[in-house]
């Protein structure tokens, strides 16, 4: 049977164009901010990176809390819409803030800032934007190619996005003059972009009711606000969410460590405006490959087949790349750096659906929704693993010996910069792809779903004992109604190709029964008159 379709085709487009607001602020920072701390400012990539690691220590707790109050918000918006609304305004502001660090200050003063502003961005505003955006996914929609579809597209903005920003940052910089002045304004810039499109997203869509969300069951919509703190994190607590974490962890981590190509561009290649040639030929795949996946997932019946194939072709042309660097060829490491993102594309377009997959999964077990927690890890995995990659970036400049601002660096700092551009992302792919094969949710909820068929076949039965089978459907029918209470309900599931098929009596040519009561009626005054 055909799934039940919520949303039209703009729907998803404006859902999608949340991902621009999302990305002004990730991709900005996850490319760039490293260099313009180091080479604008002086800092040291070393301490930038424990503080970024410090930072995350209060992450680990805001995802879980955000998700919490979100799954306990009751308004006229819903229970994402408010957040993500409202939380991107504070984006916003410490975007700015980072990149408007003082030049006067003093270097300690320069590191409390930006620890404070980085802090405020990841713990408390992109938390609440970004897992109430992901939410919407099992909000807005119950059908799971929509889920898919509403995933793709919103990835197709994002890494559009991400490729218009890796391409026009650098020489916008520079044409504003390219000093600390330069970096706060395309900040300012960026954030207004991502106010405008985040607005745009959130009154885009229109959240599901509890009762529908539920599938019907008032009861256990009613219960989604019972659920106590510690039994929604015992509720999260199955494999499939630690799975989709460190997944999550993983090519955020990839990323960063691959937005490190700024480096790797200036001091490897002696060109940093290549950084936007390398983001074409890893985007541009990326974006087809979202757009065939939707039909992709329908054709194939399930995500999971389709992600890890994906994910061996990713592995392949990460390798590739490492190949073409060896060999010193640049076209070698564009084409095999396009194959890789061709391979990623299925699974960054099925995320937010296999979240959804996963909520569902605790919804069937338990009867209970805790959605905002389960699309925690979309936030959790997102800054984690975008914070730790740009950390472990600056540790390992800082052991290989790299000098801020310097035109030429030592050996060490060069090797350790390939090391982080090719080998580090090939790894993480390579982990990514073990993971995949133990993601089976989809199997798993389907065998759940037809266990609870099995179930409602059940207490069928055993509501109505005295049904048999050689009575007829009509027969049936009357019996439970008769019955009354869950009688009368299950016999309303009676198929009518079941009452179609059996030669019923002819309602038209049925004579009047109160016409008969009468005749029969005046017969017997007749009979006494005799």
């Amino acid at each position: 049977m055909e799934e039940k379709k919520y949303l039209k085709w703009y729907n998803k487009v404006g859902y999608g164009s949340g991902d621009i607001a999302g990305n002004v602020v990730y991709a900005f920072l996850s490319a760039f901010v490293m260099i313009y701390l180091t080479d604008t400012l002086g800092l040291s990539a070393g301490v930038i990176g424990t503080l970024i690691m410090l930072s995350k220590f209060f992450d680990g707790f805001s995802d879980i809390i955000f998700g919490r109050l979100m799954d306990k918000t009751h308004s006229k918006m819903g229970k994402a819409r408010p957040w993500m609304f409202y939380a991107f305004f504070g984006c916003a502001a410490m975007l700015i803030a980072i990149y408007a660090i003082p030049t006067s200050m003093g270097k300690t003063a320069q590191y409390t800032w930006f620890f404070i502003a980085y802090t405020l961005l990841n713990a408390v505003f992109y938390t609440a934007n970004n897992i109430a955006y992901a939410a919407l996914t099992a909000l807005i929609t119950k059908n799971r190619s929509e889920r898919v579809q509403m995933g793709s597209i919103r990835f197709m903005f994002a890494f559009g996005t991400n490729l218009t920003i890796q391409t026009i940052t650098v020489s916008v910089v520079q044409a504003m003059g390219g000093g600390a002045a330069a970096w706060r304004n395309v900040a300012i810039i960026y954030a207004i972009i991502g106010i405008l499109s985040n607005t745009l997203a959130v009154f885009s869509v229109k959240e599901l009711s509890p009762t529908e969300l539920a599938e019907g069951d008032e009861e256990a919509a009613k219960t989604d606000d019972d659920v106590t703190f510690l039994e929604a994190l015992k509720l999260m607590g199955n494999r499939y969410y630690v799975i989709i974490v460190v997944c999550f962890i993983l090519m955020q981590f990839f990323t960063a460590t691959l937005n490190m190509g700024i480096y790797f561009m200036t001091y490897i290649l002696g060109n940093a405006k290549l950084l936007g040639v390398f983001a074409w030929a890893i985007n541009i795949p990326l974006i087809v490959g979202l757009l065939i996946t939707p039909l992709v997932v329908s054709k194939i019946g399930r995500m999971q087949p389709v992600t890890i194939v994906g994910y061996i072709v990713a592995v392949l042309g990460r390798l590739g790349v490492v190949l073409g660097a060896s060999m010193g060829s640049v076209t070698l490491m564009l084409f095999f750096s396009g194959l890789a993102s061709l391979g990623m594309s299925p699974l960054q377009g099925t995320l937010n659906a296999l979240i959804a997959e996963i909520s569902e999964n605790t919804f069937l077990r338990a009867k209970k929704r805790i959605d905002g927690m389960m699309f925690s890890c979309s936030s959790l995995g997102v800054k984690v693993g975008s914070g730790v990659g740009t950390a472990v970036a600056g540790w390992l400049l800082e052991v290989g010996g790299y000098v801020g601002g310097a035109k030429v660096q030592v050996e060490s700092a060069l090797q350790m910069i390939k090391f982080m551009y090719l080998w580090v992302p090939t790894i993480a792919n390579l982990l990514i792809l073990v993971l995949l094969f133990f993601l089976d949710v989809e199997k798993k909820n389907e065998q759940l779903r037809a266990q609870l068929d099995d179930q409602d076949a059940q207490a069928l039965k055993a509501a109505v004992p005295s049904i048999n089978a050689n009575e007829s459907t009509a027969e049936k029918v009357v019996q439970g109604h008769a019955m009354g209470g869950s009688g009368a309900k299950e016999s309303l599931g009676l198929k009518l190709a079941e009452l179609d098929a059996e030669k019923l009596p002819d309602v038209e040519n049925m004579p009047n029964l109160e016409d008969s009561e009468t005749a029969d009626s005046q017969n017997q005054v007749i009979e006494k008159g005799d």
